[in-house]
């Protein structure tokens, strides 16, 4: 029997649409992510253009809106995510030395 491997870091991306805002926030968390969190992460787009219902259950007011489902505590990043030390640190995460 196959155990199914879940990603460490579980992270949703809320966005309205293809606005540059939202094409530069997946960018740079791909980016972020990739640096990082390599091979322990999973990103999910959820655009509310097409699925708006699914803004009540993060309580989503603004896009884009990352939020790290797992690990708990669940957290909460709005904007483009240009800045990446705030990125970092508002998701706990412990940047790679180079």
């Amino acid at each position: 029997m196959k155990k199914e491997v879940v990603a460490e870091w579980q992270l949703l991306l809320y966005i309205a649409g293809q606005t540059p805002k939202s094409i530069k926030a997946l960018e740079n968390i791909k980016k972020y992510a990739e640096e990082h969190l390599a091979g322990k992460y999973s990103i999910e787009i959820i655009d509310l253009l097409k699925s708006p219902q699914l803004a009540e259950g993060d309580q989503i007011l603004a896009v884009p809106t990352l939020v790290r489902k797992f690990p708990e505590p669940i957290r909460k990043i709005i904007g483009d995510l240009s800045n990446e030390e705030r990125v970092l640190v508002g998701l706990n995460i412990k940047p790679v030395k180079s």
